[in-house]
């Protein structure tokens, strides 16, 4: 057993994930900022949190947040 200051795999992916919750984080509270939908950059910058520089370069929207449709008013549209 080498414990040489190597990460295993299991390390990489505790980081990834570690750095990804954080990225999702942050990625929130600026799109809440910024009057952008925030639960779909929360979802994109968990799955990818290099999406966290576009969030942060992207322009502030004037006017009212954009809002989801709930399910009832989705399914009306059928």
């Amino acid at each position: 057993m080498d414990l040489s200051g190597d990460i295993n795999l299991a390390g990489w992916i505790a980081i990834w994930g570690l750095i990804a919750v954080a990225a999702a984080v942050l990625a929130g509270v600026l799109a809440g900022m910024k009057n952008r939908d925030y639960s779909f950059w929360i979802a994109w910058c968990l799955v990818l949190p290099p999406l966290l520089i576009l969030v942060a370069i992207l322009p502030k929207r004037m006017g009212k947040r954009p809002r989801r449709p709930s399910l009832d008013e989705q399914d009306r549209h059928w």
